[in-house]
């Protein structure tokens, strides 16, 4: 079983060096994560889904990559999962582009100390691995300084608009205040300075953490428990008993439980299969479910013609329709709702797209939304 983006279970076509490499994956999330919590400023603190974010399915990437006789040539390759890694370092984390870079520093270590004595890495698989992380290393530090630049959009946005009427009463009332003998007049106005100083206050406290801290803009959420491979069957039954559908749905993967939005999560996995059924090859679309380090990894495949390695980020924004096979009818307002409901529980989806793989698109997020889920009389986060 692998977990790379493309969620594709049949290892047949991974080479030895491959299938080792896979077997290792997770005693090297386990050194990695000791040595980025010891090494990497505001690492310590982080919970385990947050800190591994999208990186067991990065490393099954490479392993693919490692294998000849498979398509992907590199870990980064034909997959936006590295940009949805910055972008999560960006919304989850104290994390700085020093930090994102550090940490994929470590990840090299981690293969190399790991590695040796299990695996036979051959200069050539080390150069695989090493423009794999060094690509990687770009998008993510590329989508996170993205990130930062909106957000500083944002902060110009506020300071000319938001801030502009308590200034302009701040600056009425000190002209008042110039030219006005009248005590009562004075107190009223003073009243009035004061209480838009106050707001001005609040106002840049806000901006101050929003600076210091990446909250992603969410969806409102109401977290239950349940197992996703039940709410896999309850979405795919409506497809497989409907006139209109011709599209074989098969599900895979196996019974992960956790605490997720029943309806939004239902909602976002309808979106991704109705745009597997309408572009893919109308045969059979895949859906699959594992859990890896506190992470649910949930997926939707389909074959058919990929989406161009430069669509796979703008696809997600909101109202955008491209041209060609990605112009049909509906495509603008599912992925973006997609993508907010992924954040919204502390997580991302990837998409995962090549001629030779088809089209897989990744919910990846934590097996336990409660911490990173804001809601009134929500439990403590299960230990």
């Amino acid at each position: 079983m692998t977990l790379a983006t493309d969620q594709l279970a049949d290892s047949g076509d991974l080479s030895p060096t491959g299938q080792q490499f896979i077997a290792m994956r997770d005693a090297v999330m386990e050194h990695w994560e000791r040595q980025v919590r010891a090494r990497v400023d505001g690492a310590r603190q982080l919970l385990r889904p947050v800190l591994t974010n999208t990186l067991p399915a990065f490393l099954d990437n490479i392993a693919e990559a490692l294998s000849p006789d498979h398509p992907r040539k590199q870990g980064a390759s034909g997959t936006n999962s590295a940009s949805a890694h910055g972008g999560e370092r960006a919304r989850m984390t104290p994390f700085g582009p020093d930090q994102v870079i550090h940490e994929y520093q470590i990840l090299r270590e981690a293969i190399a100390a790991v590695g040796k004595g299990r695996v036979d890495l051959t200069a050539t698989d080390w150069l695989i691995i090493d423009r794999s992380i060094d690509a990687a290393m770009r998008e993510a530090v590329r989508s996170f300084t993205r990130i930062h630049e909106d957000l500083r959009h944002k902060v110009a946005a506020a300071l000319s608009h938001d801030m502009r009427t308590p200034l302009s009463v701040v600056a009425n009332g000190a002209h008042v205040l110039g030219i006005t003998a009248d005590i009562a007049k004075v107190r009223d106005v003073a009243s009035r300075i004061a209480t838009n100083a106050d707001r001005l206050e609040d106002m840049i406290a806000e901006l101050l953490d929003a600076l210091t801290y990446q909250g992603a803009a969410t969806i409102p959420l109401h977290l239950t428990r349940f197992d996703i491979l039940d709410l896999m069957r309850e979405a795919a039954e409506q497809y497989v008993h409907s006139d209109d559908n011709d599209v074989a749905i098969e599900i895979s993967g196996e019974s992960v439980v956790g605490y997720w939005c029943r309806a939004s999560m239902r909602r976002a996995l309808e979106n991704l299969i109705n745009n597997a059924i309408k572009y893919g090859d109308r045969h059979t679309v895949k859906l699959m479910a594992h859990q890896t380090r506190g992470r649910l990894m949930l997926s939707v495949h389909n074959e058919g013609n990929p989406i161009p390695a430069e669509q796979h980020n703008r696809i997600f924004d909101y109202l955008r329709r491209e041209a060609g096979p990605l112009a049909a009818t509906g495509w603008g307002i599912g992925l973006p709702f997609v993508k907010a409901v992924a954040e919204s529980h502390g997580g991302s989806v990837v998409v995962d797209s090549a001629p030779q793989l088809g089209t897989t698109f990744l919910i990846d997020v934590p097996v336990d939304g409660r911490p990173f889920v804001e809601q009134p009389g929500a439990q403590s986060a299960a230990s």
